[in-house]
């Protein structure tokens, strides 16, 4: 098997609290103990509720900010604690795309300077080649090469977020961290962009981490899927197998409530209602840290912290203590709504 592009190992980003300038009150625990591998080709979505760290766990990847603990590799290179110059040559082979498309762009340039930035950043090219790659990316990602002219605030979201890729992929990067790039588009606007990365994956064979709220676009987009709750990865499986068979309880949870298309098979499905909000990762709870709201925990999930097993040997794995050893999942259903 190859060497992955992307490896992460014992990931952590603590953020200190302060009041006034010095005196620490103190740690958000924002990411603990998170570890994933994502190779050539291969997608990984990472999703869970807001404040699950899902973010800073793409923000640490990347080194927009520093971690606190863990190593990450890309291309087989530790980039965990890398100089400036050092990074500022390995930010070739990675990007992000981010959340807002309109945020994220400057809207004092125009649609060509800001899709040529990284090739000029990097001095890859110049000139007439400068501008026949960058025609080149634009029709790539649906774009006709003569809107370089325009500017950010003339186009739509959908067109703006298309922008936005061609500058993450005009360098032709081994990995792209898309940060919730549908969430600011209108439903209509998702399924091409959901396409257009399918394609490009398929015609590129970038590596991608995909971090969302939306399972039904993880179910489209994505080869593996890691669940995270309060800062720590609970569960990770193979896209047909965890929509087909959840193991940990809040996955199930989660699946509940995503919508399907038919009407009548919606109205007979069961939803679990999970009670309270996430804890504070300033105060996460002793033991699994999904105790507090899960329907089935025992005393022992209060106590012992679970660790992530595969019970079955397929690459599935989980951190429940109520999975059996055939990796049979705990029953929450039986208390849900319909």
């Amino acid at each position: 098997m190859s060497e992955p592009v992307l490896a992460v190992s014992g990931l952590r980003k603590h953020f200190v609290l302060t009041a006034g300038l010095f005196a620490a009150v103190g740690t958000v625990r924002a990411v603990e103990d998170v570890s994933f591998e994502i190779r050539s080709g291969e997608t990984l979505g990472l999703v869970g509720e807001s404040g699950s760290g899902k973010t800073t766990v793409g923000r640490c990847v990347t080194r927009l900010i520093d971690p606190t603990a863990g190593r990450i590799t890309l291309n087989g290179a530790d980039i965990t604690r890398l100089s400036r110059s050092r990074l500022r040559e390995m930010r070739r082979h990675m990007h992000v795309v981010f959340q807002d498309p309109y945020s994220s762009l400057d809207p004092r340039m125009s649609i060509g300077d800001i899709v040529a930035g990284p090739l000029r950043h990097h001095g890859i090219a110049s000139g007439g080649e400068l501008r026949r790659r960058v025609d080149a990316m634009l029709e790539a990602v649906g774009m006709r090469a003569g809107i370089r002219d325009r500017f950010p605030h003339q186009l739509s979201g959908g067109q703006r977020q298309r922008v936005a890729i061609a500058r993450a992929l005009i360098l032709e990067p081994n990995l792209l961290v898309a940060d919730e790039p549908l969430s600011a588009l209108d439903a209509s606007v998702q399924a091409s962009i959901i396409n257009l990365l399918l394609d490009l994956q398929a015609r590129m064979g970038f590596a991608c981490l995909y971090i969302t709220h939306d399972l039904s676009a993880a179910k489209v987009l994505c080869d593996r899927i890691a669940v995270m709750y309060l800062g720590r990865i609970v569960e990770v499986a193979a896209n047909e197998q965890l929509f087909a068979a959840p193991r940990h309880p809040y996955t199930q949870a989660l699946l509940s409530a995503v919508l399907t298309p038919d009407p009548s098979a919606q109205q007979a499905r069961r939803r679990i209602v999970l009670e309270g909000d996430i804890p504070s990762p300033v105060e996460p709870p002793s033991g699994c840290v999904f105790h507090t709201r899960c329907p089935v925990a025992i005393a022992r999930c209060a106590v012992d912290e679970p660790a992530l097993v595969d019970h079955l040997g397929d690459g599935h794995v989980a951190a429940c203590h109520l999975i059996g050893p055939r990796g049979e999942a705990p029953d929450i259903l039986a208390g849900a709504q319909p």
